[in-house]
């Protein structure tokens, strides 16, 4: 690829196939798009397995359509009275509430809710599908955002925006080198989904004592009366965990700076909200231990130093001849129906009972899953480093 912005031209993106030459084109979207539009304004009368489905913006996740458990359906008359006359072709975009998720149309018996607009276009669209994802027209949205409370992107803001756009031999190009890189990540995703497959059905039969981890011979002479497969045995969480409260870990400024070493994390989903250059009350020994979050009674395997952003969360510490791991992967199978707010460490949690084998085997489950773990994590760190390719290489070969 040649770097053009060396040769002085001007409207022509930084990388570029070196067999393209001249200076891209610039248009509005509305006189590019065949027609650009929303969803239906309102709500429509909702139907039962018709396999009609009303969408909104929520429902377009990582570049397609998704339908859930709890997507509403239409009947057949209201779905054709709305038809919008997606294609192929038809590329559409998340405005009201989530803003800019992109995704394709393939044909799916879907209808429109006013939070999702689409771009209708004659010829092959991959290449816009890629523009509309950059860095660059993305913040463009960002800054043209009305409403308070809930955000709305408008339609008159879409058929204005200027885009810069090359012949289509090179549309086809670049779109093509991008399906490529798509591909190798979704690949990656469905690596990364196989193991994780892989592990839930190893805890099934774990857990059950389907599959049981045999001593080494060396093992078994003295190690819970000679037994080969001592019984697994019911001990209550509380006799196998301590806790500590975080109250001195606590952060004390949010300005959170991906420069900085210690993570702030949290028991939840988002685990490492950011991280803090403050360099006192930071939680460093013990590890690793568990992240406990008292209300939700999500949990996080934490093995690296950190501070904590909320004190409604307890750090569970392993006892004497306790593998945190093993029971780590124990708690993650507990179904617990969460009711009011109290806190459930103490009061409900701690006096839940799993199935505990001995020190020897629960090291040795803890193990075997640790290295599932690692693969999964080495596969996300390789999708999340395509990405980061895949972004910076939109910024290079877009003339946005």
């Amino acid at each position: 690829m040649e770097n053009n912005y060396e040769l002085g031209i001007m409207n022509v993106p930084q990388l570029r196939f070196p067999e393209f030459q001249g200076e891209w084109e610039k248009k509005k979207l509305g006189n590019i798009a065949v027609k650009i539009g929303d969803g239906l304004h309102g709500t429509p009368n909702y139907s039962f397995k018709t396999g009609f489905y009303f969408i909104n913006g929520n429902n377009l996740i990582e570049g397609k359509i998704s339908i859930n458990k709890n997507t509403k359906e239409v009947g057949e008359k209201i779905y054709v009275s709305n038809n919008k006359h997606l294609s192929n072709n038809t590329l559409l975009l998340s405005i009201n509430g989530t803003i800019g998720n992109v995704a394709r149309y393939y044909g799916e018996k879907v209808m429109l809710g006013k939070s999702v607009a689409y771009f209708n276009f004659n010829e092959d669209s991959s290449f816009y599908f890629n523009l509309l994802k950059t860095s660059n027209i993305q913040n463009h949205f960002s800054s043209e955002l009305t409403g308070t409370t809930i955000k709305n992107l408008s339609l008159k803001t879409l058929r204005e925006t200027e885009i810069s756009f090359p012949s289509q031999p090179e549309q086809i190009r670049i779109a093509n080198f991008f399906t490529i890189l798509d591909n190798k990540i979704n690949q990656l995703k469905e690596k990364k989904a196989l193991l994780e497959e892989y592990k839930k059905g190893m805890m099934q039969k774990i857990f059950s004592q389907e599959i049981r981890f045999k001593p080494a011979l060396s093992e078994v002479e003295g190690d819970d009366d000679g037994k080969e497969f001592p019984d697994w045995v019911n001990k209550e969480l509380g006799e196998l965990l301590n806790y500590e409260q975080p109250t001195k870990y606590l952060v004390n400024s949010t300005e959170y700076d991906d420069k900085h070493k210690t993570p702030v994390i949290t028991a939840g989903k988002t685990f490492i909200l950011g991280y803090t250059n403050e360099d006192d009350g930071i939680f460093e020994t013990d590890l690793p231990v568990i992240a406990f979050d008292d209300f939700t009674t999500a949990i996080q395997f934490v093995d690296f130093k950190f501070k904590v952003k909320s004190s409604a969360m307890k750090i569970l510490i392993a006892k004497k001849d306790v593998n945190i791991k093993f029971v780590f992967e124990a708690m993650q199978r507990i179904k617990f129906a969460i009711g009011g707010h109290g806190r459930h460490w103490i009061s409900v949690f701690s006096q839940i009972p799993i199935k505990y084998p001995s020190s020897k085997e629960q090291t040795k489950i803890a193990n075997f899953l640790s290295k599932i773990d690692d693969k999964i994590k080495t596969v996300n760190e390789q999708i999340e480093e395509s990405k980061e390719y895949k972004k910076g290489l939109l910024q290079k070969m877009y003339c946005v």
